[in-house]
């Protein structure tokens, strides 16, 4: 599996590649794509679609997911996201588009490719970049996670991101974090098993946005 990362990511990223974990992962990522009856997500062109989509010195606020869908034709490589015209939509994002519209006051989002977001300094990152066909976590553990760990901490040498954690896994991520220097969002996960324990009525995107205002910035267009 050969590893193209976005030119200012692969600067910040180098002596992580390197090192033997790291090594290890795409050895395991390799034997995967390789065995006939196992199917990797997303492409592996596009696992790492999320560091090209929103370069390093244009992220602004960050959107933790666990592992990309599952499910064939979901993952697109940017967490939650889907291409267009997928229908219906995943449960989870149907939710957070539920919980936008409600934030925001405007009408339900149906575009479930969130390259937009991406465009405007949102970087849409999972703590595991890849999973098998039909099994959720199927590659946790594997590595990834130290990975996204260091792209956690290389963000946080900057100040003013605002980080947006749903559920208790992306909340790990936190100890990377200094909360005086960033903005972090929390609640409960949007998956239907965890969203009514507060993820509806969080208004992660108005308060995104009032943060980026009060340092002057320009605000992420979410709809």
């Amino acid at each position: 599996m050969d590893i193209s990362i976005e030119p200012t990511w692969g600067e910040q990223l180098q002596s992580e590649l390197i090192k033997p974990y790291f090594k290890e992962l795409v050895e395991f990522l390799k034997k995967e794509h390789a065995e006939t009856h196992c199917i990797v997500f997303p492409k592996k062109e596009l696992t790492f679609r999320a560091f090209e989509a929103c370069p390093f010195d244009k992220v602004k606020v960050v959107i933790l997911g666990q592992d990309p869908y599952p499910t064939k034709g979901h993952a697109n490589g940017l967490c939650f996201s889907v291409n267009d015209g997928i229908s219906p939509l995943p449960k989870s994002l149907k939710n957070i588009f539920k919980e936008l519209a409600s934030d925001l006051g405007k009408p339900e989002r149906i575009l479930g490719d969130l390259k937009d977001w991406a465009g405007q300094g949102v970087l849409l990152l999972n703590s595991v970049l890849t999973v098998r066909e039909g099994e959720a976590d199927g590659h946790s553990k594997k590595g990834w996670e130290a990975f996204t760990d260091k792209v956690i901490s290389l963000l946080n040498q900057k100040e003013g991101i605002v980080y947006i954690l749903w559920g208790s896994k992306a909340q790990e991520k936190a100890s990377h974090i200094n909360r005086f220097r960033n903005c972090i969002i929390e609640s409960s996960h949007p998956s239907p098993l965890s969203s009514y324990r507060g993820f509806f009525g969080s208004k992660p995107f108005s308060k995104t946005n009032d943060y980026i205002s009060q340092r002057g910035g320009d605000l992420i267009v979410w709809c």
